[in-house]
This record gives C-alpha cells, structure tokens and sequence, in this order.
C-alpha cells in the first residue's frame, strides 16, 4: 500500500474469532497497491473470557495502522458496531476474516469511494468463489458460492459513515453472520440513501467445514423470522435473497412426526402413508443436493445424512424465532401507531379546547343537564 493526498480517507473494519484467515486478510491488503486506510479495526469477537491474545501476525508495514479491540462475543454485527463507531473516517471499508481482497484492493476501492455520489450510502465489491476446476463443487461449496451474487454482503462492503450513523448501525438482535447485513442495507435504502456495486474485486475461498455444517445453518430460519418483524412479508424480494425451502421442510416435518404419533396409537395404515410421505420428501431432498456435487461415496453419505436432519431443525429455529421476536415490531407498524396516537392526541385536545370555549360561552349541553345515564334514552 502507498500514501495518496488526494485519496477518500475511509477505515477498515474486521470483526474476527481469530481464525488463521485473518493473516492471509492483512497479508493481502500489507502487498496490495493503492491509498492505506487511516485504520484497521480488529474486532476480537472471541468470548471476553478467553485470556490468551488475539494469535495474528501483523505484517510490518500494517502495525502503525493495526487496532486491535475487544469485543463482547456478541457477534459479527455487533464487532462490527463496536469498530466503526471508534473510527472518525467518513468511510469505513467491512471485511470478513476470510476473505482476500485482490492486489489492486486499495486503488480500486479509492475510485469506487471518489465516484460515490452524496446519496450513495455504501459500494459493495464483486466478490468471487473459487470452485475446484477437476470435479463438480460439494453441497458446502455450492452453498459458500452463492455469495457471489447476494446482494450487500459485508464481507466486502464500504458504507459511509453518515448512513451508518443515521440508522444506528448493526442490528444486534442479529447474532450471526446472517441476515444482519441485509438488514442493514434495507434500513439505509428506506432512508432514501442508495447502494451501488463497485470495481473492486475480493475472493472469498471456500472454508473448511464439518459433515454437519449444513445443520448447525438452519438457526438462520430465527433470524428469517425477525427480518419478516422487522421489514414486512415481503423483504425477500426487497432483499433480492433466495426463499429457501422452509415450506417444504415444514411439510417433511409434519408427515415424519405424523407417521410417528400414528405408529404409536397402532394405526398401522396412516403410519404407513406418512412414513412414506416423510421417505418421499427427504429422498427429494437428498437427490436435490447430491446430483450437482460430486457423487463420492462420503458426500453421498453426508448429504443422506443431513437432508434427513435439516427440515425437523430448520422448522425448530423458525418456532424458536417466532417465541423470540414476538414482541418484535417493525418500523412501519411503530410510525404508523406514533401517527395514530399523534392524531387521537390531537383530537383530544381539539374537544377539550372545544368543552372549554363552550364553558365560557356559559352554554351547556343537553346530555349533561339530565340526570342518570343519557345511555338509558333509546
């Protein structure tokens, strides 16, 4: 990196467990070209009660630029508030700690600040998946590509500091790395700010993951709930993200606990007809994520694994999210009952101001001059 006068001054932002990623992210961006950030934020999310330090390598040239912070383990959203919010720079420039911004980074990310108009609020990057080339991709990295095109991902993610001041940051609420970026971006854009793609280029590799990464996923079903709270039934399109396959999870579910209750009660033919029901649904299922991948004998097992345990836990999340949220109230339905409660106020007090114009007329009305309830006269 190298110093450019004229250059947007912006922070960069990294919330980070400490994965051994991090040193690759600052690896990158130490032998990149283009004007250095003021700062670089590191958001140490690890649980506050772990006493070891945050194991990265700072390479030489970042360590007058490196800020390393504590978090509350709270979550990427919010690190993520804790490191824009130390950083006065009008733009302040998100990466994930798994992701590698490509050498040109710096310089394209300064054209991409310069040409932001003053109603553009962030510039998201073009973000690329590497996929082997030998063989076709896993059910876990199909699942990892597809964040090539979602929209306003903070893995790479450059907003201005104005916007994220004026609508108060992350949502907290969202614990994971999941929703809470297009949450984000719905807030800003319903205050009249717009979003743009920009000309940097930044990998995000595939990272390594368990058999059972793809079940420990469904706790975002919670967070689906709390995006529908907060932004209305119809954020998906909004959000331009995928539907997913809830409804159909629930449907497995029903039938698989349907065959179950019905076994127990001895009602042999209507086990018999949901189990097979359940067998349907889950083998669909199963060949729906085994027949893009590569077929071995150990993704094959995974994914007959896994499909047969994801719709029973992607609907309990979505249960789970509906007790959790419940009280949860989006901010139209809050404006909309301010407006109400604005207009009965004042309603209100144009009658009270109307009785006391009355009072001093010396007039009174007929309903008050009976005696007992005027409600008795039909």
């Amino acid at each position: 990196m190298n110093e450019d006068a004229g250059a947007v001054a912006y922070a960069v932002v990294i919330p980070t467990l400490g994965r051994p990623s991090l040193g690759r992210v600052l690896t990158a961006l130490a032998a990149g070209e283009g004007p250095r950030p003021t700062r670089i934020v590191l958001v140490d999310d690890r649980p506050p009660d772990d006493p070891n330090p945050l194991p990265v390598a700072v390479p030489a040239t970042l360590r007058d630029l490196v800020e390393i912070v504590p978090g509350r383990g709270a979550g990427p959203a919010a690190a993520r508030n804790t490191g824009w919010r130390r950083s006065p720079e009008p733009w302040i420039a998100f990466l994930d700690d798994d992701v590698v911004p490509g050498p040109d980074w710096a310089a394209a990310l300064a054209d991409d600040l310069a040409a932001a108009e003053p109603d553009i609020a962030g510039v998201q990057a073009r973000i690329a998946v590497p996929l082997p080339l030998d063989r076709a991709p896993t059910d876990w990295e199909r699942c990892t590509a597809g964040l090539a095109t979602a929209r306003w991902i903070t893995a790479d993610m450059a907003y201005r500091r104005a916007a994220l001041e004026s609508v108060g940051g992350f949502d907290e609420r969202f614990p994971r790395a999941f929703r809470e970026d297009a949450d984000l971006a719905l807030r800003v854009l319903a205050k009249g700010w717009i979003l743009a793609v920009g000309e940097r280029r930044t990998q995000h590799p595939v990272r390594p993951a368990d058999a059972w990464v793809s079940v420990r996923q469904q706790a975002g079903n919670a967070d689906d709930v709390l995006m529908r709270r907060l932004h209305g039934p119809d954020w998906w399109a909004r959000a331009d993200a995928p539907r997913g396959r809830l409804a159909r999870h629930a449907a497995i579910t029903a039938a698989g606990l349907g065959a179950l209750g019905a076994a127990v009660v001895r009602r042999r033919g209507a086990a018999a007809a949901l189990g097979a029901l359940w067998l349907v649904g889950t083998g669909e299922f199963a060949a729906a994520r085994v027949l893009p991948g590569p077929r071995t004998r150990e993704e094959v097992r995974r994914m007959l694994a896994t499909s047969a345990l994801i719709p029973p836990m992607a609907v309990a999340h979505w249960l789970v999210g509906h007790v959790r949220h419940r009280s949860v109230v989006s901010e139209r339905e809050a404006a909309a009952e301010a407006q109400a409660q604005a207009e009965a106020d004042a309603r209100a007090r144009a009658r009270s101001d109307g009785r006391a114009s009355d009072r001093a007329e010396g007039y009174t009305p007929f309903h008050s001059a009976i005696s007992g309830n005027s409600d008795a006269y039909e």
